[in-house]
């Protein structure tokens, strides 16, 4: 699973980025309330059940697949996981919205994030324990996985940007299904280094349309 959501290697400098499920940057994806309303207990929570999609991410894995990031204006997440770079064969499917952004004070709260990111729980302030999606069973630290993600404004531009990211993924079960939580450190190129908690869900491709 660690494999098939987030790797690293060089991104793909395709001439026209994938429409995954007819979703791409300017289109709009409409998403089922239920996905979010029907898990009790969950932070996630959304005030409209339309996304406009302005940019879009790509990020090659090591293991030959592929990570399809859909974005609003406003760092709503939906993600899509693929083994073909057109994405016509994604089967998994999440959708993030942020829950903090900060900017390290100095490099000693840098690090002190990294070895958070190692940790097998996560504990935030106004959420509860979350515990560790990847390495299911190892208690043991474990180093966050490393990755790049190529960020695009149009379908057919080069990237806009490229963002090196550090990061863990982390799940806590609720009566009627599960609730994510993504810890990232990210770098852009030539941009601010920041730490980015996500909260999120799985959504089936019965739950949202484009």
């Amino acid at each position: 699973m660690l494999g098939r959501l987030f790797g690293g290697g060089e991104t793909p400098r395709a001439s026209s980025i994938a429409v995954v499920r007819n979703v791409t940057v300017g289109r709009q994806v409409r998403l089922d309330p239920l996905a979010w309303r029907a898990l009790e207990g969950t932070r996630f929570q959304l005030d409209r059940d339309t996304l406009e999609i302005t940019a879009q991410g790509l990020i090659k894995l090591d293991e030959g697949g592929y990570v399809h990031r859909f974005y609003t204006d406003d760092e709503l997440m939906l993600q899509a996981v693929s083994q073909n770079p057109d994405g016509s064969d994604a089967d998994d499917f999440t959708l993030f919205q942020p829950w903090t952004s900060t900017y390290p004070a100095n490099r000693s709260d840098r690090e002190l994030f990294l070895q958070r990111l190692s940790q097998p729980t996560w504990d935030e302030a106004g959420l509860a324990r979350f515990d560790r999606y990847w390495y299911e069973g190892d208690d043991r630290p474990q180093p966050p996985v490393q990755l790049w993600e190529a960020v695009y404004y149009e379908r057919d531009a080069a990237p806009v940007r490229h963002i090196r990211q550090s990061c863990m993924l982390y799940a806590r079960q609720l009566p009627a299904g599960e609730e994510l939580l993504l810890a990232l450190a990210m770098e852009p190129e030539g941009g601010d280094y920041t730490h980015e908690i996500m909260i999120g869900l799985a959504v089936g491709p019965g739950e949202f349309t484009a």
